[in-house]
C-alpha cells in the first residue's frame, strides 16, 4: 500500500475584565486562591506568562478559559522559591489527569483536542506576601494559536461519547509542518486521528531517532486503517522530544490527509 509521509510536526500539546478581563492591582497581590469553575477572557499571550491576574467574568459571557483545578503547593515544593521548576512538575502531576477527567476523554482523544490546559501561580509580589496557590485552566487553544476560541458555559464533558468536530484538531495546509491547529468543523486538509504510546511512566527517553521511527511505522499503519485501507494515502505525525518526555508525555500523534 503506497503511503506518502509528510514531514513530522513538532507541536507542543502539554494549558474571563473588571468587566472585560483587565488585571486589577488588588488582584496582583492577593494571597487568596482563585475559585474553581471561574471563567476568564484570556489571550494566547497570557498563556506564555507564569502568573495571571485577569479578573473572572460570568461564564455565560464571552470567555476563553475555565478553571478546572485549584490547589496549594506543599512546603517541600514551594520552599525553593517562585521560579523553581519543581512547581511546574507538581502542577503537571496534579492537573494532567484532572484535565482528562474534566473533559471526559481518554489520553489519546485529549491529545487530539483543540482545547488545552494552562497553569498559573501567584505573582512574585503575591508569593512574597505568602500566596502558595496554583490554578489550572481549560483554554480554547494554545500558545501557538493566533487567537483563543470562545468556550461554552462549561467545558466539562465536551469529549464524552463522540465529540463535536469543533473540539478535534485539524490543519488546513499542504502539510502538518509549521501549521497551527484549527478545529475540524472548519475547512481542513489534515485531521489528527490516532496516537501511539511510546513508553511507560518510569521509562527513560528512548532517543529522538527511535521515537521518530516507531511513530512513523505506527502512523503509516494506523492512518491507513482509519482511512479504510485506500491504495494511496498521505500521513504525518507529531513527535515530542526529551523535554516533553520529562514532563510526562509518552505519546506521538498521527495525522491523516483528509477533508473528513
Amino acid at each position: 500500500m503506497p503511503a506518502r509521509l509528510l514531514l513530522p510536526l513538532m507541536f507542543v500539546l502539554g494549558a474571563c475584565t473588571s468587566v472585560g478581563g483587565e488585571p486589577d492591582e488588588v488582584e496582583q497581590v492577593s494571597v487568596e486562591p482563585p475559585d474553581k469553575g471561574a471563567c476568564r477572557l484570556l489571550t494566547s499571550e497570557d498563556l506564555a506568562q507564569a502568573s495571571d491576574d485577569t479578573l473572572p467574568v460570568d461564564c455565560r459571557q464571552k470567555h476563553t478559559a475555565e478553571t478546572f483545578a485549584v490547589g496549594t503547593f506543599p512546603a517541600k515544593v514551594a520552599g525553593k522559591g517562585v521560579g523553581d521548576p519543581a512547581l511546574g512538575a507538581h502542577v503537571f502531576d496534579s492537573c494532567e489527569g484532572k484535565f482528562r477527567r474534566f473533559l471526559g476523554g481518554n489520553e489519546s482523544l485529549v491529545m487530539r483536542a483543540t482545547v488545552t490546559w494552562a497553569w498559573f501561580r501567584p505573582s512574585e509580589d503575591a508569593w512574597d506576601a505568602g500566596a502558595r496557590w496554583w490554578r489550572c485552566d481549560v483554554v480554547g487553544g494554545g500558545e501557538e494559536s493566533t487567537d483563543l476560541v470562545d468556550l461554552p458555559r462549561t467545558t466539562k464533558g465536551i469529549l464524552l461519547g463522540r465529540p463535536e468536530d469543533r473540539w478535534i484538531a485539524c490543519v488546513d495546509g499542504p502539510s502538518v509542518v509549521d501549521s497551527v491547529k484549527i478545529s475540524c468543523d472548519r475547512e481542513h486538509t489534515w485531521r489528527a486521528v490516532t496516537t501511539i504510546v511510546l513508553g511507560e511512566n518510569n521509562d527513560k527517553y528512548p532517543g529522538d531517532d527511535l521515537v521518530a521511527a516507531r511513530t512513523r511505522d505506527f502512523c503509516s499503519k494506523s492512518v491507513g486503517a482509519w482511512l479504510n485501507y485506500p491504495v494511496d494515502f498521505d500521513y504525518g505525525y507529531t513527535v515530542f522530544r526529551a523535554a516533553e518526555w520529562r514532563a510526562g508525555n509518552r505519546r506521538s500523534v498521527c495525522w491523516a490527509r483528509t477533508t473528513q
